[in-house]
């Protein structure tokens, strides 16, 4: 397997055309996945929101106040959000309307000017699947495109990036049925949770 970075030489703007800048940067190939970071798609879709022009209700007051955090974030957080996982040392775990379960329901300052925040894409199988088809229509080549966004992990330093958007490839390998190295069959595995994560972690 080869990594090849594709380095855009442009601050990504809403409206831009993610395809054509990828393919003036890098030459594409059949076969090839492309990886994008959530924060070019969420720019390029205008998901990015003027703090300023959020006003928190008392439920982001109140959070906010206990927390230290902004309430304008907090309040962007609730409207991205489909519920509330737990809440400590200043961090949110929610479920966001997607159903992706992460800190601050993906919402970030980084890397957008000061006083700027981005969210999550409102579809980012569907953000994959239409950059795909741009590709193969612009160069004819058949690619594979994954959005990927920073994840934590419970009880681990650091971070690690998932997918939450894809198009192009199955994401899930089914091994059920097949034999492992030492002949072994490959067995369905049901997890019976007596709890729900909430519950769990309290």
């Amino acid at each position: 397997m080869q990594i090849i970075p594709i380095h855009i030489e442009k601050e990504i703007e809403p409206d831009d055309d993610i395809s054509k800048l990828i393919i003036d940067s890098e030459e594409i190939h059949n076969g090839d996945i492309l990886v994008i970071a959530q924060k070019i798609i969420s720019k390029q879709e205008g998901r990015i929101v003027e703090l300023s022009s959020v006003v928190p209700s008392l439920l982001a007051e109140g959070i906010s106040s206990e927390y230290k955090k902004n309430p304008h974030i907090m309040e962007l957080i609730l409207n991205e959000s489909k519920q509330i996982i737990r809440m400590d040392h200043g961090i949110l775990i929610v479920e966001t309307k997607n159903g992706f379960i992460c800190a601050n329901a993906g919402i970030d300052e980084s890397n957008v000017k000061n006083g700027f925040a981005t969210l999550l894409p409102l579809n980012s199988d569907d953000s994959a699947e239409n950059i795909r088809k741009e590709i193969l229509k612009q160069t004819k080549k058949t690619v594979s495109v994954i959005i990927a966004d920073t994840f934590g992990r419970p009880f681990r330093m650091g971070q690690t990036n998932c997918a939450i958007g894809i198009s192009g490839m199955n994401p899930i390998l089914d091994y059920i049925g097949t034999l492992d190295s030492f002949k072994k069959p490959y067995m369905s595995l049901k997890l019976q949770l007596p709890m729900n994560f909430a519950q769990l972690q309290n």
